[in-house]
C-alpha cells in the first residue's frame, strides 16, 4: 500500500488525490494536512500504521493551510449560522473557533449579532474593555483565550439596546469586519445572527466566505429554518461545509443513559436532504451553559472532555471540507456602504 492511498477519515478521498505528499525517513513519515488535526495526530497514527502494516510508525504532522479566498491576511472566513435563535449557534461558534486553535490554527472571532452581541461575555471579556485604535482607522481585536475577537459588545455598554434600522446594521457589521487589524489568521469565524435577513445577505455578498456551518435542534421546527438557512447559502454560491445538530440527546450524569429529548435524527436528514455532512451531534449538558456563561466555554474550560472533543472532531471535519472543496482565486474584499 502506498501512503497516497491512504482515505482522509473526513473527506473519503485518498490523499494522493489531495496533494498531499509524505517523507519517509525509517519508521518516520512527515506530511502535511490541509485542515488542523493535533488532537487527532495519535488516531491517525494508528489508522495509518494499520494502512501500511508498519507497527511502531512515528508520524510528524503540520497544518498547511489551503489557499484562501479571504481578504487582506485572513485566508478563510467559515460562517456559523442558524435559521432560528435558540438552537446554541454561538455556543457552537466560540467553541468552534477555540477547537480549531486548539487544533493548531491561527483564529479569529467576529461577533456578527449587531443587535444581540453575546461574544465578550462567553469569552470573558470584562464589561467596559474596548478594542484600541490603530492608525485612527483600525480597531485592534481583543485578545481571549487564544482568539483574536471583536464584537459590537466592546464597544457599546452591554445594557444598551441597538436601535438600528438594517443599513445602520449592516454598515456596522461591515466596518467591524474590514476596519479590524486581523493579521495572519487561517480561520475567521463568524457568528452570524439568527434568520435570513440583511446582516446574512450583506456578509455572503460582500465578504469572501469559504464556507457555512448550519446549527439546529432535532425539533422539526428547528429544521425548517435550518433548510431555509441552507438554501440562503446556496443562493449566495457559498458552500455548507456541513450541519451541527446541538441537543441532539441528554446523557444522565448518574448512569449515563441518553434521552432524546428534542426527538432525534434531525439533522442527519436535513444533511442527507442536502447531501451535506452531518458534522456532528452535541449533547443538551448543563455543563456547556455554565461553561460558557462563565466565560470559559468547554473546549477552554475542559479541552480534552468528552465534549470538547466532539466540537474539535467538528471543526477538522469542518476545515478539511474547505480544504477538499478546494479554493478559487482570492477576489479583492470590497465594503460597500449600502
Amino acid at each position: 500500500m502506498k501512503i497516497e492511498q491512504f482515505q482522509d477519515p473526513y473527506l473519503n478521498r485518498p490523499w494522493g488525490e489531495l496533494g498531499v505528499r509524505a517523507l519517509h525517513s525509517g519508521n518516520r513519515v512527515g506530511l502535511a494536512l490541509g485542515y488542523p488535526a493535533a488532537g487527532f495526530a495519535g488516531a491517525l497514527t494508528r489508522q495509518l500504521g494499520d494502512f501500511l502494516n508498519a507497527p511502531g510508525l512515528a508520524l510528524d504532522l503540520q497544518f498547511r493551510p489551503p489557499p484562501g479566498r479571504g481578504f487582506a491576511q485572513v485566508k478563510h472566513i467559515i460562517a456559523v449560522a442558524s435559521g432560528k435563535g435558540g438552537v446554541g449557534k454561538s455556543t457552537t461558534a466560540v467553541n468552534l473557533a477555540l477547537a480549531l486553535d486548539r487544533e493548531g490554527a491561527a483564529v479569529g472571532l467576529l461577533d456578527a449579532d449587531i443587535y444581540g452581541p453575546s461574544q465578550g461575555m462567553m469569552l470573558g471579556v470584562a464589561p467596559g474593555h474596548r478594542p484600541q485604535i490603530k492608525d485612527e482607522k483600525f480597531f485592534v481585536p481583543i485578545k481571549a483565550l487564544g482568539l483574536k475577537t471583536m464584537s459590537m459588545s466592546f464597544l457599546v455598554d452591554e445594557s444598551t439596546p441597538m436601535v438600528w434600522r438594517g443599513p445602520m446594521a449592516t454598515g456596522a457589521l461591515q466596518q467591524l469586519l474590514a476596519q479590524t487589524d486581523w493579521g495572519p489568521l487561517d480561520y475567521l469565524i463568524v457568528d452570524m445572527p439568527p434568520g435570513t435577513g440583511d446582516i446574512q445577505l450583506t456578509l455572503s455578498q460582500k465578504a469572501p466566505v469559504s464556507g457555512a456551518v448550519i446549527v439546529t435542534t432535532p425539533q422539526d421546527i428547528a429544521l425548517l429554518d435550518a433548510r431555509k438557512g441552507i438554501e440562503m447559502f446556496r443562493k449566495v454560491d457559498i458552500p455548507v461545509l456541513g450541519v451541527v445538530e446541538n441537543m441532539s440527546y441528554f446523557a444522565c450524569p448518574s448512569c449515563g443513559a441518553k434521552s432524546e429529548v428534542f426527538a432525534s435524527g434531525g439533522g442527519a436528514r436535513v444533511a442527507a436532504e442536502f447531501d451535506v455532512p452531518l458534522l456532528g451531534e452535541l449533547p443538551l449538558s448543563p455543563s456547556i451553559r455554565e461553561q460558557t456563561d462563565g466565560g470559559a466555554p468547554t473546549v477552554a474550560a475542559d479541552p480534552e472532555g468528552g465534549t470538547a472533543r466532539i466540537y474539535r472532531d467538528i471543526a477538522r471535519h469542518a476545515a478539511a471540507r474547505i480544504w477538499g472543496l478546494g479554493s478559487p482565486a482570492a477576489p479583492t474584499i470590497q465594503m460597500a456602504e449600502d
